[in-house]
């Protein structure tokens, strides 16, 4: 029933834990595990050298959120693949989802977006309100 499983994570404390549970999913389920990083997309009016900066920086903290991320989840015996995009998050891990054919995304209920995120809606809201697949919020 789920054969794939994608989480979603920013770096915050409840991704992490997203991370930590669709990776028990995964290893319950015996269902491959995706996890995806995504950043916001630098402008590109920044121009150089601050445009290549700006990418550098981001890049690598989204290397570290993925491997943070790694970390919280273990070893999941059918495999883990990973994705850093640069996109808005719900989108590219709603366009990840479609693509890859999962079968849950799993994403924390709150997480970096700040005072955005409360007058905007969420990431995770975002999610919820245009996936094809059951979502697994987790707190």
């Amino acid at each position: 029933m789920f054969d794939k499983i994608l989480v979603g994570v920013d770096g915050s404390e409840n991704a992490l834990r997203a991370a930590k549970t669709a990776a028990d999913l995964a290893r319950e389920l015996q269902a491959r595990l995706f996890v995806v990083v995504a950043f916001e997309p630098i402008p590109d009016y920044l121009g150089e050298p601050f445009w290549e900066e700006t990418v550098a920086a981001r890049l690598g903290k989204a290397q570290q959120i993925l491997q943070q991320a790694l970390e919280a989840a273990g070893d999941v015996p059918k495999g883990v693949e990973t994705e850093v995009l640069e996109g808005r998050p719900a989108e590219a891990i709603l366009e990840v989802a479609d693509t890859r054919q999962v079968d849950m995304i799993v994403v924390g209920a709150r997480g970096q977006g700040g005072l955005a995120s409360l007058l905007l809606g969420s990431q995770s809201h975002k999610i919820i309100s245009h996936a094809k697949c059951p979502v697994l919020l987790v707190k």
